[in-house]
């Protein structure tokens, strides 16, 4: 579990608990505390993850957890309910979406629920026709091509992509190639453009 405020933190554990009896929670203040976690040779069967921690800069935190554990669900937990991020979390692959007011008996339902194999979004929230347009255009990336676009839109320069993914600069050149030829474009600013809703919608509201 990754949240920056305790209590929300112990909240959370206790939903946790209630979910799955037993159940042993560790707890991380920021994105780079939970990924030594994310290291051990066990699996952890679920992730929460706050949507504005400090260093998560909006869903670059959960991405970069996904390639640490990319068999385990992330359920986003925040107190921001746009649309655009609800939409957002289910084009990167999100396994859940609540909402911190939500009752503690609600979050453990919802925490069962995915659990059980199954997603858990807000039913009651419209579409955004931008996002889902948005969202078409790069079905085909990769989790790891999608992170080097969305750091890509965040103004970071190869080296400093490559740094902050844990990656060689020749990997992100090989991945923005395979970028720009899945989404039918020639350059960095005809991708952004193109994937610009989204891009959007995964980088605002942290706060």
């Amino acid at each position: 579990m990754t949240d920056d405020h305790p209590l929300t933190r112990e909240g959370l554990s206790l939903a946790a608990r209630a979910a799955l009896p037993g159940v042993q929670v560790d707890t991380a203040g920021t994105v780079a505390e939970a990924v030594p976690l994310l290291s051990r040779l066990t699996p952890y069967r679920l992730i929460l993850l706050d949507f504005a921690l400090p260093d998560s800069h909006g869903y670059a935190g959960m991405l970069q957890l996904q390639q640490y554990a990319p068999a385990t669900p992330i359920v986003i937990v925040t107190a921001h309910e746009q649309s655009h991020l609800i939409e957002a979390a289910k084009a990167l692959g999100a396994a859940g979406f609540l909402f911190k007011s939500q009752p503690l008996d609600t979050i453990a339902g919802i925490l069962r629920e995915v659990l059980a194999g199954r997603t858990h979004f807000p039913s009651n929230v419209a579409p955004d026709p931008l996002i889902a347009a948005a969202r078409a255009q790069i079905a085909t990336l990769s989790k790891a091509q999608y992170a080097v676009l969305l750091a890509l839109a965040d103004g970071r320069s190869n080296k400093q992509i490559a740094y902050d993914l844990s990656i060689t600069e020749a990997t992100v050149k090989a991945h923005l190639t395979a970028v720009f030829r899945k989404m039918g474009v020639t350059n960095r600013a005809q991708a952004l453009l193109a994937a610009g809703p989204l891009l959007r919608s995964a980088q605002e509201g942290a706060s």
